[in-house]
């Protein structure tokens, strides 16, 4: 009998002060069986820092990601099916990254974990020729720090300005400093 997955629900309120972009959505997330908390919001995490500012170029939403391994994390298509935008929430080998960055207009990762800098310094030199990617990391100690506010119903306030990432969820609050490790400025 296969295992299935757990719903989360999510509201968010996003403050962008570096877009600027002020948002609300209301959100259903599935937590795959192989996933973990601390993934299932580094993807939350991902869709707030990357909401496109309008939908002239389509949606981003969440892709099948970890059931589908064709598929992204999140993704982002114009109205022609033309894909805009992939992201990807982990340590993705070479191969799925060039993929990628052949399909979509731009690909961003967010990498996480104590695993994090041994990925990155065995695939870093790789990469380089994929110029339409964008690599950020999530320190480990903070993505940690994320997943303890994993509730089933969760009230997410999201502030960013200069690079930092304030959020508040009920009586918590954390704050999040993205390491940016490759990419063009955009």
């Amino acid at each position: 009998m296969a295992l299935k997955s757990t719903i989360y629900k999510a509201t968010l309120q996003i403050a962008d002060m570096d877009r600027p972009l002020y948002a609300d959505h209301a959100l259903t997330l599935a937590l795959h069986p192989s996933e973990t908390e601390e993934r299932l919001l580094v993807r939350l995490l991902a869709f707030a820092l990357n909401m496109p500012k309008d939908t002239d170029r389509g949606a981003l939403q969440f892709a099948r990601g970890l059931s589908d391994a064709d598929e992204p994390d999140l993704w982002q298509h114009d109205l022609s099916g033309q894909l805009v935008q992939g992201i990807e929430v982990g340590q993705p080998d070479e191969r799925r990254l060039s993929k990628a960055c052949a399909r979509a207009e731009h690909v961003v990762i967010y990498c996480y974990g104590s695993a994090a800098d041994v990925w990155w310094a065995g695939i870093r030199n790789k990469l380089t020729r994929l110029g339409n990617l964008t690599v950020w990391q999530i320190p480990a100690e903070q993505a940690q720090a994320l997943a303890r506010l994993a509730t089933r119903s969760m009230q997410w306030q999201l502030t960013v300005q200069d690079g930092h990432v304030w959020l508040s969820s009920d009586d918590r609050s954390l704050e999040l400093r993205p390491h940016k490790l490759m990419g063009p400025d955009r």
